[in-house]
């Protein structure tokens, strides 16, 4: 799908990787660039700044996702390309509270079938339409430090999978998004103020030896998958090899991380390729 004349949608564009897609995607043309964030301040600074239009949202009530899709529909026509994006991150295992495991399981899954329940049925009547989903390369592998952050961003991309299957037929194309490290405010915005530092919280446990990328190439390598249509969106190349390594080791996969968690956490020297764990006895 070309971005150019379309009305699209971006949750959590307020800061990092929203407030990219939102800026590429304007940059693209796209006939309306709807910035939606529950800080409906930072959504007006970001919207102000591309000429598009702010909605505040909070993404886990699916009232107001509804209210928010047919506003938008009424006011500027059928959405094309519904980027829900909005997340945040935790620390803790097994220990971590029901109200916190929840919350997550609201902003990383529910948000996702909200979003698709609004928008699908339009879409479907006009032979089609987009939605772009954020989830994380600990979905597809683990991370450390967060029980609910990996199961959550594993049932997203399982969700956005199950949508692709299901709805294809009818005109929806599906991609997902499951970067590693990105430079953005995630972490200072969490409600346990990680820093950007603490090893716990390198995105997908692997992102040490991958590099911290920009929040713009991200939008940008996004943007050619949409156009694409291309389901898989790794804007760091080494997960590719990792998802392989786990599908056909899947017990040197386990072990290769377990020493990479007690690395972490015991300060020992760090290989430059994570790889390099799945080999070490």
């Amino acid at each position: 799908m070309e971005i150019e004349g379309k009305v699209v949608v971006v949750t959590g564009a307020g800061a990092g990787i929203g407030t990219a897609l939102a800026e590429v995607a304007a940059s693209r043309n796209a006939r309306i660039v709807i910035v939606a964030d529950k800080n409906g301040e930072n959504a007006t600074k970001v919207a102000e700044r591309i000429n598009g239009i702010s909605h505040e949202v909070d993404v886990s009530d699916e009232n107001q996702i509804q209210k928010m899709v047919a506003k938008i529909e009424h006011d500027h026509g059928p959405i094309d390309l519904f980027c829900s994006n909005a997340g945040f991150v935790t620390s803790a295992g097994l220990e971590d509270t029901n109200e916190r495991i929840q919350k997550m399981w609201e902003v990383h899954v529910m948000a996702h079938i909200y979003a698709a329940r609004a928008v699908l049925p339009q879409m479907i009547a006009n032979g089609g339409g987009y939605l772009l989903n954020t989830a994380s390369a600990a979905g597809l592998l683990t991370q450390i430090g967060s029980l609910s952050y990996s199961i959550t961003k594993s049932a997203a991309v399982s969700l956005a999978e199950w949508i692709s299957i299901t709805h294809f037929h009818q005109g929806i194309r599906v991609s997902v998004l499951c970067p590693q490290a990105v430079r953005t405010d995630i972490l200072a915005n969490s409600p346990d103020n990680k820093t950007n530092d603490d090893p716990e919280w390198e995105e997908g446990g692997v992102a040490s030896s991958d590099g911290i990328i920009e929040p713009k190439d991200v939008a940008e390598v996004c943007m050619e998958a949409i156009r694409e249509e291309r389901f898989m969106i790794l804007p760091h190349d080494q997960v590719q090899g990792y998802t392989e390594f786990k599908a056909k080791n899947p017990e040197k996969w386990l072990s290769g991380m377990r020493k990479f968690q007690d690395r972490l956490f015991f300060d020992e020297p760090l290989p430059g390729d994570l790889m390099q764990h799945f080999s070490q006895p």
